[in-house]
């Protein structure tokens, strides 16, 4: 396994964060360098477990989903809902024409 200097320089670092539009500033260059060097040797151990025959597991809590029926209801009369627009013709909305 490579040390974690070895495993991105402050110019890799630097130009990843151009490319997340990141500026850092140049004295965090060494310390973020660092700090992803010890993300990339924690996901390279990982990558050594071996997975064969587990299920890909997308929650650790299982959900169970409550389904309910789809019916459209009635909930407020055309009037109310027209009573919160500033203007209205009896029917529908009226709004000023934006072009």
């Amino acid at each position: 396994m490579s040390t974690k200097k070895d495993i991105l320089s402050t110019e890799e670092v630097a130009r990843i964060a151009r490319l997340a539009r990141l500026e850092p500033a140049p004295d965090k260059l060494e310390r973020y360098a660092g700090q992803l060097g010890d993300i990339l040797e924690h996901m390279e151990i990982l990558a050594e477990v071996d997975v064969t025959g587990v299920d890909p597991l997308y929650s650790p809590v299982e959900h169970e989903t409550v389904f309910r029926e789809d019916v459209a209801k009635r909930r407020a009369t055309r009037e109310q809902i027209l009573s919160n627009a500033p203007q209205d013709d009896g029917a529908f909305y009226i709004v000023p024409k934006i072009v």
